[in-house]
């Protein structure tokens, strides 16, 4: 008896944009209390919906890192299989023509079975936008994060510099973070201005939950002139999320890169909110 024909299973890597303002994350997720055919508005759900109907069956994918409600990514990489693949074409403009406007698919690309878009990653790259101004921005809602006060910019960097190399960051840790260790390697950081924002702009091989805001929160701090630049330091020290301050907003934050081994030959995006210029 013949065996049945096994249709092969396509891997495809996409690169994701989107604006978090109207999202509760990029994990796909039920509302509290509902069933759990009722989500709530995710990044992911909308991706999975938009690629399953393009694939003509269901799709789930998996995403470099996940993104907390309100956080934005210019280029964050997720891969899924499908049964046929239906080219460059179909899984970009094909699926934006599916996606709200506030997420698009920027590149895709057919990759070996052994890549995973979390677990062959080498480093994902975030930048958080500080706006100073007296006054908010009614344009620029949801994007930055707005800070009234004068801030001490070569402060803040200095600060920063504490951050470098493997280390246990559980002062910048969120309470509900599911990591099995608080071990994080940052690979580089740094605190610039450039006319009215201040640009954090932090690398590592991951992330902790919250991680990125609860730095940027006290470096505002120290910038403000509240804590000397050596408290980084020390609250990395500490080991104690309490003795931090208290975990900026997520409007400023972007996830900007995600970086892999040359050998996979995939796009090397580097892309700051459209708004900002280095």
């Amino acid at each position: 008896m013949s065996q049945p024909e096994v249709n092969p299973v396509h891997r495809i890597a996409l690169a994701v944009e989107y604006n978090g303002s109207g999202f509760s994350g990029w994990q796909r997720q039920a509302a509290a209390g509902s069933r759990s055919d009722c989500p709530v508005a995710t990044v992911q759900q909308e991706v999975e919906q938009a690629l399953s109907q393009v694939a003509a069956h269901p799709v789930a994918v998996t995403c470099a890192g996940r993104t907390d409600a309100g956080v934005h990514a210019t280029s964050q990489v997720v891969h899924f299989d499908c049964e046929i693949d239906r080219g460059e074409k179909a899984w970009t403009r094909g699926v934006n023509s599916l996606l709200p406007r506030s997420v698009r698919i920027l590149w895709a690309r057919t990759v070996d079975q052994g890549f995973n878009a979390r677990f062959s990653a080498t480093a994902r790259r975030y930048h958080y936008v500080i706006y100073r101004r007296q006054q908010a921005s009614a344009i620029l809602s949801g994007s930055v994060t707005h800070c009234p006060f004068v801030l001490d910019v070569g402060a803040m960097n200095e600060a920063a510099q504490s951050l470098l190399g493997e280390q246990d960051f559980t002062s910048f840790r969120a309470a509900g973070c599911q990591s099995n260790t608080p071990f994080r390697n940052v690979h580089k950081v740094s605190v610039t201005e450039h006319g009215e924002f201040v640009l954090i702009d932090i690398e590592a091989n991951a992330f902790l939950q919250h991680m990125v805001r609860n730095i940027a929160g006290s470096l505002m701090v120290i910038g403000r002139g509240q804590q000397s630049v050596q408290w980084v330091s020390e609250l990395i020290s500490a080991r104690d999320r309490s003795c931090a301050a208290m975990t900026a907003a997520p409007d400023g934050l972007y996830l900007v890169q995600v970086l892999y081994p040359e050998s996979l030959g995939l796009p090397v995006d580097v892309r700051p909110p459209p708004f900002f210029e280095y």
